[in-house]
């Protein structure tokens, strides 16, 4: 069985095969029939190997699925100047936006619902005000000042977008939107969709989180690794999968501050940085999904995780407690 090591940002890897077709080479080396690529997609080192028969086609559907996840880039991406999300979160407007913008923001309220709001890519006035207070010299321990953190929560909420094939309207001044919570995740279902259409039955694909199409090689399921966020080539847990999603979120992925009081993981509804767990795994049928509820799961105690799970077919969350515990719920 195949392991792949999960952390919140890593290199990023797809492999993928046709019917028939081992999935990795014997000894790690390329088989005549396989097609590598290894570059930079989704702000990681990434790499690429498809095994097919037909190596002309082996190297059209690396191609492609190459220019797709740069296409989904220059949509997504907080950090692009060119991007659609730049331009929105610029003008407060866009106009007929790309389809696949207006795609992710349904998804993006699905979540926001099922998890009571903990889940809100209009959370990015907060990630600027840690940034920017952190990131000054001699900056308080303590954080921003309250009336600074009122002011950035004052300016979140997903339900006060207006959202239509036509237009994405901001509406609140001052409000700006991030995608990195979810964006991970939906590449993911896209280049499954693409491999998928192309004939490949057995991928692992990881663009920041993992979905498994089909089986491992020998029929058996994928292995995913989930490591220590403080120690990452220490293994905590393997969960088995098939044809499902994984992605986990912690909160010692990223801090602002060198005490690590205050995490990337931010409650939109406060402007908090609560640690309550120390790592939340989600398995969904999609990878949005699970990117989406990984995050927010890690806001929400247990019974809140719990009910959220039993009312949504097909997911469940494997939670490790700050004391070192995990905790499986199922729907």
């Amino acid at each position: 069985m195949m392991t792949v090591k999960m952390t919140r940002r890593r290199v990023i890897g797809i492999s993928a095969a046709a019917a028939g077709m081992a999935l990795l080479p014997p000894h790690g080396k390329a088989a005549p029939e396989t097609v590598t690529w290894q570059g930079e997609a989704m702000g990681a080192q990434a790499s690429l190997i498809i095994h097919h028969p037909d190596r002309a086609r082996a190297e059209r559907l690396a191609q492609a699925t190459v220019a797709e996840v740069r296409r989904l880039e220059r949509i997504f991406s907080l950090y692009r100047e060119d991007s659609d999300l730049t331009l929105l979160n610029r003008q407060g407007l866009l106009v007929m936006p790309p389809p696949e913008m207006v795609d992710i923001l349904r998804q993006s309220w699905a979540a926001w619902e099922l998890t009571g709001g903990a889940f809100d890519p209009t959370v990015q006035p907060l990630w600027e005000l840690y940034r920017r207070h952190f990131s000054m010299p001699g900056a308080s321990e303590a954080g921003p000042a309250a009336e600074a953190v009122a002011e950035s929560v004052a300016r979140v909420g997903l339900d006060r977008i207006a959202c239509s094939p036509d237009r994405i309207d901001l509406s609140v001044p001052g409000s700006a939107l991030t995608l990195n919570g979810i964006a991970q995740g939906y590449v993911t279902d896209k280049v499954v969709e693409l491999l998928k259409a192309g004939g490949i039955e057995r991928s692992m694909v990881d663009m920041g989180e993992s979905r498994a199409l089909g089986s491992a090689p020998g029929n058996r399921p994928w292995r995913v690794g989930i490591s220590d966020p403080l120690e990452v080539a220490r293994v905590l847990k393997v969960i088995e999968v098939e044809d499902r999603a994984v992605a986990t979120s912690s909160p010692f992925g990223f801090r602002f501050d060198q005490e690590g009081k205050f995490s990337h993981i931010i409650d939109p509804r406060s402007g908090a940085t609560p640690q309550r767990h120390a790592i939340v795994t989600v398995v969904a049928d999609k990878a949005a999904l699970a990117d989406a509820l990984s995050t927010a799961f890690n806001l929400m105690d247990t019974d809140t995780i719990a009910a959220a799970v039993r009312t949504k077919i097909g997911v469940e969350a494997h939670v490790l407690s700050l004391q070192g515990e995990w905790t499986k719920f199922t729907s």
